[in-house]
């Protein structure tokens, strides 16, 4: 007998000036549908944005939704893109001014070969959208599924007509593999029809074109072509990175289900199989085509091939079926365990839906890479990893899959020697600084003032795998691995920071800038001091932790990093001592020592050309400015909750809403999760209108370039640490949950501590239940209660 808690939730409002434009009238650009994406037609001028949209990917393989005609579109128009997590270019950064310590190479992920292609022609007519007559056409991303969709009916110039459908993937559950089933029929003739299958190799990035504020590569061509293979049904071609020198390998194996003569070919940059036969009219021709791209990253170099070729041959001898049918069975799993559904409003559960699932497609999962920005979606950001994988996009992991988190957070775990040696290069004599952005654990931000000052990011590091360890009860994740990560980044405080006699003799941290762009090199930014604090706060409770259950291997990990006991007391007395800046008249938190002395930002009266701020303005008119780029302190507030009480988080967001821009996708979810929670519920839901769609209906017109990822997961936790009201406090799970005017109810489920739970809203109140796993208490609205 499922045992269900009803409570009911307190309403209030209030009225304010609400700062980013109202979306309410954005016409939706998709259908409306629950577990689908359809474009319902071929439209050059959305092409570059559906690209985006139709992306397939599993973490190692990342595919555009481009089409497998593999056109040449002009600049604007799409953007022919196939990438592996972790294959990377590095070139010199070349500076004007160099100075000790800058960063010293780039690093950009790399256009890869593109294996989609597939090429029909019709009695010596090229099938192509742009040519003839394109009587449908119709592509649909299945969530469900996890496949991509497409159906086309053309009438080539001659007159002949055939219907074309696909079926695309790439496997969530084997890394290396992908597919494409490519049908076609005759509709009004017989006749021949060929089916080209090839690779192209002849890739280059187009990041530094479409970049305005880089001038570095990589320029040109920097995936070398080396060696191509025809062997029987498998053709394959291997090329090198230039610099880095990963070598890869891109092969295919195709498969047909009729009669047909075969030409097999390789050229400079290409391979490619052609299947050429006598059609008849309404009968249906396929070709099913096996995908596999392998590395020296996972394999040695004289066996890339061989690997290859075994894959594909697995792949042909399970069949099309059986992928089909595993993605069908994970998507299954995930989606019982993650599924969020909104009675009152059908466009916003597409969304979030289309989120989870693009989430869901990003982070590597091996432990050696991790999620850039934009995923495997496009060149944005140039693949790198920001702090906002571990703020943003692993919390979502850690309450809904949470072994993709901890891969996430083993990738910071095998680069800890890398943030090692670069806090030495910061003349920190102990502890570790987490690079910026990165691919492969060196810092690659060319500009430090908003890039390695952010040194925030240890403590982000810190609180995600604080959090996954609270949400998995993994402590053998804690002892094997994270307990080394909390006191690195632990150590790094202590030697980065000082206790300053002007500020009576407390612990400050100087020189950083936080995650508020616009504010740079300042002292004591408040979000960094508290997250520093907590940040030793958990290394100190992991040591405890260790030392009471697992004496074993906290004695190993002790002898590993000469950990000294008198280090807790060091923490602990910086913990105890830091300083935190407090405006006694405003009773409000500033941003940093200087935020409250800078002349405020005219923001009302800047026109909207204006904007971006930094677009339009030196850095330095910017930086002078009481201005924020987004949530910082409000950051602080969301994550620490349970240090402030509700008048002290209203005086601060009311004051912090008057002096932020929001010109980051991560700034809107954080203001809509304290909104509501400090009962301003209205402004709370137009913050989360901003983020639920903004890729899916392209608010800020830039989707083409890649996903938004951290403003995807801060949909996620705008519903369930927002109208949910869930936190985690004293390794316990809170609820305080509010229902939208607009909504009848609202469902989530998360993973907590081996359990299955279900939070259910409606106008009667909050329901608890647990799906699977033992009963638990849990706080509802502060009350405890155990729920089974």
């Amino acid at each position: 007998m499922v045992q269900y808690e009803y409570h009911s939730f307190i309403t209030e409002q209030k009225e304010t000036v609400f700062m980013i434009e109202d979306i309410k009238n954005v016409k939706p650009i998709y259908p409306c549908e629950p577990w689908a994406i359809t474009e319902e037609s071929f439209d050059l001028k959305n092409n570059y944005r559906n690209e985006t949209v139709f992306v397939l990917s599993n973490g190692y393989i990342g595919m555009r939704g481009t089409f497998e005609e593999a056109y040449k579109m002009e600049k604007g128009f799409g953007m022919e893109g196939s990438f592996i997590n972790g294959f990377y270019e590095s070139e010199k950064i070349r500076y004007g001014e160099m100075a000790y310590g800058f960063a010293e190479k780039t690093q950009t992920m790399l256009n890869v070969a593109n294996a989609k292609i597939i090429k029909l022609t019709v009695d010596g007519e090229e099938f192509s959208i742009f040519e003839g007559t394109l009587n449908e056409s119709r592509r649909v991303l299945d969530m469900k599924k996890g496949v991509l969709t497409r159906s086309a009916t053309w009438t080539s110039p001659k007159g002949k007509t055939v219907r074309i459908e696909s079926t695309r993937i790439v496997s969530l559950t084997n890394k290396f593999a992908a597919a494409i089933r490519y049908s076609v029929t005759p509709v009004n003739f017989d006749g021949e029809l060929s089916i080209l299958s090839a690779i192209d190799g002849d890739v280059m990035n187009n990041t530094a074109e479409n970049n305005s504020r880089i001038d570095y590569g990589p320029y040109g061509r920097v995936v070398l072509m080396e060696d191509a293979c025809l062997d029987g049904a498998t053709a394959a071609i291997k090329q090198r990175s230039k610099n880095t020198q990963i070598g890869i390998v891109t092969a295919m194996r195709n498969e047909i289900d009729f009669d047909a003569a075969t030409e097999s070919a390789k050229d400079e940059f290409a391979v490619s199989t052609k299947f050429t036969f006598s059609a008849e009219k309404g009968k249906t021709y396929t070709l099913t085509k096996y995908i596999t791209y392998v590395t020296t990253r996972d394999f040695s170099e004289d066996a890339l091939f061989d690997n290859a070729k075994s894959i594909l041959k697995k792949l042909g001898e399970d069949g099309f079926a059986a992928l089909l049918s595993s993605q069908k069975t994970y998507l299954d799993t995930f989606w019982e365990n993650a599924n969020i559904e909104i009675d009152g409003d059908d466009m916003l559960s597409q969304g979030l839906r289309w989120h989870m699932f693009a989430l869901l497609q990003s982070p590597g999962r091996d432990g050696r890479t991790s999620l850039g920005a934009k995923g495997l979606s496009g060149e944005g950001y140039e693949g790198h990893v920001f702090w906002d994988t571990e703020m943003y996009v692993t919390p979502f992991f850690n309450f809904e899959c949470p072994e993709i988190a901890k891969n996430v957070l083993m990738f910071r775990y095998n680069t800890l020697d890398e943030a090692r040696k670069r806090a030495r290069v910061l003349s920190v004599s102990r502890g570790c600084c987490f690079p910026w952005r990165t691919i492969n654990g060196e810092e690659a931000s060319a500009f430090f003032l908003a890039g390695t000052c952010q040194f925030h990011i240890n403590a982000d590091i810190a609180y995600a795998v604080n959090q996954y360890v609270t949400a998995t009860a993994d402590y053998d994740f804690l002892a094997d691995y994270g307990a080394e990560i909390l006191i690195e980044t632990a150590r790094f405080w202590c030697s980065f920071g000082e206790y300053v006699d002007y500020k009576g003799g407390k612990f400050c941290i100087n020189g950083v800038t936080g995650p508020d762009e616009f504010a740079v090199l300042v002292n004591n930014n408040c979000y960094t001091n508290m997250m520093a604090r907590e940040n030793m706060k958990y290394a100190v409770k992991a040591v405890e932790y260790l030392k009471a259950n697992m004496p074993e291997k906290y004695k190993t990990l002790a002898e590993k990093i000469g950990l000294a006991e008198s280090e807790l007391a060091d923490w602990q007395r910086a913990i105890d001592n830091m300083y935190i800046p407090y405006e006694e008249k405003l009773g409000i938190y500033p941003q940093d020592d200087s935020f409250m002395s800078k002349k405020r930002w005219d923001i009302e009266n800047t026109p909207f050309s204006e904007f971006p701020l930094l677009d339009k303005h030196h850095p330095i008119i910017v930086y002078r400015h009481q201005v924020s780029k987004q949530a910082d302190f409000v950051l602080a507030m969301f994550l620490l909750s349970k240090y402030f009480n509700k008048e002290e988080m209203k005086r601060n967001f009311d004051f912090y809403e008057t002096v932020s821009v929001h010109e980051s996708s991560l700034s809107a979810c954080i203001f809509s999760i304290v909104a509501n929670s400090i009962g301003y519920y209205d402004i709370a839901y137009k913050y989360f209108m901003t983020t639920s769609r903004l890729d899916l209906d392209d608010y800020h017109a830039n989707v083409n370039a890649g996903y938004h990822c951290a403003n995807m997961a801060g949909t996620w936790m705008s519903m369930l640490f927002g109208f949910g009201g869930m936190r985690v406090n004293d390794d316990a799970l809170e609820f305080a949950p509010v229902l939208p005017e607009k909504w009848n109810s609202y469902k989530f489920r998360i993973l907590f501590k081996g359990r299955l739970i279900e939070v259910f809203v409606d106008k009667s109140g909050a329901k608890y239940s647990v799906i699977k796993g033992e009963p638990i208490a849990i706080k509802s609205y502060g009350e405890e209660i155990v729920i089974g």
